[in-house]
């Protein structure tokens, strides 16, 4: 990672701490960069913590075309217990007395949810329900409905089955490391696993480990930040992002101009001036050995 000056462009991988809104973390990292330009992709819930990848100036367009459709998140569920909001943060639903459901119970339903899946989100999602976001409709205290959709779980890693502490010794918890595509709540995987075992469930702790090829180590606290602003620069995070390729400083000149270029490319790359500048996006046209530009980062 450099330090920013002026007008530089870069990703921030911010190791999100809990309680703070997605919005709350672009509005610091605002101030530390000295700039307004700062977009970040894919949200983090308040009580979640872990990687939310932000990007600063030129980089904002970049958020846009990175594939980060595979994602990772270590959770713990709590059974014996549903919410409104499917997590801690919600208001009790119902109770039921979980603490004879054994490890291989759990571990069997949760097997359940691996692969291909139709999942419901929850309620409170970030979705838009005819313009207007499914969590502010429930706030508004509308009845939301949500229709289920396909996401991939491509693995799920469950950890024993244990007391959850609980005075009354109801509830137990399990933890599970969840490897998953873009859009699937791990929040609906908690509901769903308490329902199939019959004594409801919700989450209590969410922490992203991975989003697309940038992950927590390569993530750096608000505190880190504040103590020296740094960031992933432009060309180091498109290189992490995407296939890359070295141009001809004929080529280069062309990519500049926003000219088609002879390459076969069998997904879309990132670009690179001879001196190791990132240039563009460039994506494969329907002529056999041509691409063109998809996004010029350049000028």
């Amino acid at each position: 990672m450099t330090s920013p000056a002026g007008a530089e462009s870069g990703l921030v991988v911010v190791d999100k701490p809990a309680g703070l809104t997605s919005h709350d973390v672009v509005a610091r990292v605002r101030r530390l960069a000295g700039t307004r330009k700062v977009g970040h992709a894919g949200t983090l819930d308040p009580m979640a913590t872990g990687v939310l990848v932000l990007g600063v100036n030129r980089a904002t367009r970049l958020l846009g075309h990175l594939m980060l459709t595979e994602k990772a998140y270590d959770a713990t569920i709590r059974l014996g217990v549903a919410t409104t909001t499917d997590d801690a943060e919600g208001e009790v639903t119902s109770t039921a007395d979980a603490q004879d459901l054994t490890t291989d119970e759990v571990h069997r339903a949760l097997a359940g949810f691996v692969g291909e899946i139709e999942q419901v989100p929850t309620a409170v999602s970030a979705i838009k329900v005819d313009g207007k976001r499914a969590y502010q409709r429930v706030r508004d205290g509308e009845q939301v409905a949500l229709a289920a959709r396909p996401v991939t779980v491509h693995e799920l890693d469950p950890g024993p089955v244990r007391p959850a502490g609980d005075p009354a010794g109801r509830t137990v918890d399990v933890d599970v490391t969840v490897r998953c595509s873009s859009g699937t709540y791990i929040r609906a995987i908690a509901r769903d696993l308490g329902a199939a075992l019959g004594v409801g469930g919700h989450l209590v702790a969410l922490r992203r480990s991975a989003v697309g090829p940038y992950d927590l180590g390569v993530a750096r606290t608000l505190e880190e930040l504040s103590a020296g602003f740094t960031m992933l620069p432009i060309a180091r995070a498109a290189r992490l992002g995407f296939p890359g390729l070295d141009l001809s400083e004929t080529q280069a000149a062309d990519v500049r101009y926003g000219r088609k270029l002879e390459l076969d490319l069998a997904a879309t790359t990132a670009v690179f001036a001879p001196d190791g500048e990132f240039l563009a996006l460039y994506e494969a046209t329907d002529a056999p050995g041509l691409a063109r530009p998809l996004a010029v980062f350049t000028g």
